[in-house]
């Protein structure tokens, strides 16, 4: 209907509403299209048209399979009328948010019209003032089959989100306030659905019903489509029995000419000939048998020639390869056998005219050889330990060392070079004969710290220098002191500390906040539990749970906050 303020009611369509909505205006339409046309046909009888078929009372308890009733009920009347008008508010968001979406439902549909009257199950929980104040709506509902998994379908989940989700936000809720649901089908629905709303009898209901659905253009062509399958397995199993007939009549007459033509007695002349035929026959196809595996042993045989030849000439290939090879090898040899007897005459020759150089040149890379042998780590460590306790060493010529040798003996600020006088080796034969023994002089440097040094110039600088050997160690320096010690004579005196008002022991949750454990007049629950006698559920002033119905909420001291 309209209001004011102007307000834009598309807000609240839905998907399932448009659809409601789009059928009416189609319906509507056809009605006033056919109202029409007749009027065209007839214009002078204006009697006959019957607009009393636009304005007739909705289909609705006829038009849906199935149906749940929502009843709310409340304590008294005043709470019944208030809780009614809380859930009436809400629920569009049942039918269109939570059922419409979440189940398989084809179509979906809210009687906006409420019965005053309860249509809950005799089971149910209620008492009889809740039976008195309560009023019931109606949902209609069509299944999805191709969507439908399974035989059942469950409202239990939607309808406990949406008293916990909506419902729960009223306040102040009494105890006794609660909505109950209940399934029907269109044959189990309450007589006065059809009495208050479509002004007849549930009988003439149910007649209506059954030729809306015979007039159901959908319908008709399913029943016309069953019917036509129905006549085409008919026609496929007559089929089926004639050709069985005429396969049992062609059997039994083919076991008839047998039997005549085994009962009836064949000439000999006759005989003869068919005998002769046989034979004629199998010894033709015998031949031919004969011929196929002649020609097939031919065929074997002549591969068999041609392997052989091809593996012989494989063979006289790779001993010609081999021969070459090895005639390749022994030129190679003939050729280094004349290059070393050449080289063994050269050898000679050179004996001869200098045999001292080439003696002398031999004892020099033997010595190199010698020097610049290669060891390991541990050999290399033992002739460490040896040279460092002087038997490869010499000390006795440094004096002949220059000095510009002694200058460069320093090459850092800490580290100095050693020098060691190593003899030599072997003296040559005949080039230094009428020469003086000569040593030679081989500089190995060795990094060593210039503790004593730094010392020496010190003590001659008049500075009083104490090694760590000269000092002692200082009397009494590794005792505890007494004030470090443990004490054994204390004893432990015991105080007690005593005061004079009581505090208030309280246990805190995660959060740091105090937990109120409750009383006579207040349960904390963080959820709904259910109807609890003498309490209502609520958010008040010591947070969520069940206070108690007119008592006036006080705050103990241990819970304040």
């Amino acid at each position: 209907p309209p209001a004011y303020p102007a307000m834009n009611s598309t807000l609240a369509t839905s998907r399932q509403t448009l659809q409601i909505m789009h059928e009416e205006f189609c319906r509507g339409h056809a009605i006033i299209d056919r109202l029409w046309k007749e009027h065209q046909e007839d214009p002078d009888n204006d009697k006959k048209t019957n607009w009393g078929e636009l304005f007739m009372p909705s289909d609705f308890f006829i038009l849906y399979p199935n149906y749940l009733s929502l009843c709310i009920v409340g304590p008294t009347l005043a709470d019944a009328q208030t809780w009614a008008g809380f859930v009436e508010s809400r629920l569009r968001k049942l039918v269109s948010d939570m059922l419409g979406r979440s189940l398989p439902l084809s179509k979906i549909q809210l009687w906006p019209k409420k019965i005053e009257a309860c249509v809950a199950d005799k089971n149910a929980l209620l008492n009889r003032a809740q039976r008195e104040n309560c009023s019931t709506y109606f949902v209609g509902f069509q299944i999805d089959t191709l969507r439908m998994r399974g035989k059942q379908l469950n409202v239990e989940l939607q309808l406990s989100n949406f008293r916990e989700w909506e419902l729960s936000k009223f306040m102040p809720f009494v105890t006794g306030m609660d909505l109950v649901a209940k399934s029907f089908t269109v044959k189990e629905l309450p007589k006065i659905c059809f009495e208050s709303f479509m002004d007849m009898s549930k009988v003439d209901a149910m007649k209506r019903r059954k030729a809306l659905r015979k007039a159901d253009p959908r319908r008709q062509e399913k029943k016309r489509l069953r019917k036509l399958l129905e006549l085409k397995a008919r026609m496929a199993e007559i089929k089926k029995r004639k050709t069985e007939k005429e396969q049992e009549e062609s059997a039994k007459s083919i076991a008839a000419t047998k039997d005549e033509e085994a009962s009836s007695p064949k000439p000999k002349e006759e005989e003869a000939e068919a005998a002769e035929e046989v034979k004629e026959e199998s010894d033709g196809v015998k031949e031919e048998e004969e011929t196929e595996s002649n020609e097939k042993k031919r065929k074997r045989e002549d591969d068999e020639d041609v392997d052989k030849v091809e593996v012989v000439e494989e063979e006289d290939n790779e001993m010609i390869t081999i021969k070459e090879e090895v005639d390749q090898v022994e030129q190679k040899i003939a050729v280094k056998v004349e290059a070393l007897e050449d080289h063994e005459q050269h050898i000679v020759n050179d004996d001869t005219t200098a045999p001292d150089t080439e003696e002398a040149n031999l004892l020099d890379n033997i010595y190199d050889a010698f020097t610049q042998e290669k060891k390991t780590r541990e050999e290399a460590e033992a002739d460490r330990q040896k040279l460092l306790a002087g038997e490869f060493l010499d000390e006795g010529d440094l004096g002949e060392v220059d000095e510009a040798e002694v200058d460069n003996i320093y090459t850092g600020d800490s580290a100095r070079e050693t020098y060691f006088v190593l003899q030599q080796h072997k003296e040559k034969k005949k080039l230094e004969e009428n020469e003086p023994k000569k040593s030679q002089v081989v500089v190995s440097k060795r990094a060593l710290p210039l503790g004593k040094e730094e010392v020496e110039v010190l003590r001659n600088a008049g500075v009083a220098i104490v090694s760590d050997d000269e000092q002692k160690p200082a009397v009494g320096g590794n005792m505890i002191q007494p004030w470090r010690k443990p004490r054994k004579d204390f004893t432990g005196v015991k105080i007690d500390i005593n005061f004079n008002e009581k505090w208030d022991i309280v246990e805190l949750d995660s959060n740091g906040c105090i937990i109120d454990k409750g009383d006579d007049d207040f349960k904390q629950s963080y959820q709904w539990t259910g109807r609890t006698a003498g309490f209502e559920f609520k958010l008040g002033e010591r947070g969520l749970g069940y206070y108690r119905t007119g008592k006036k909420v006080i705050v103990p001291s241990n819970v304040a906050y």
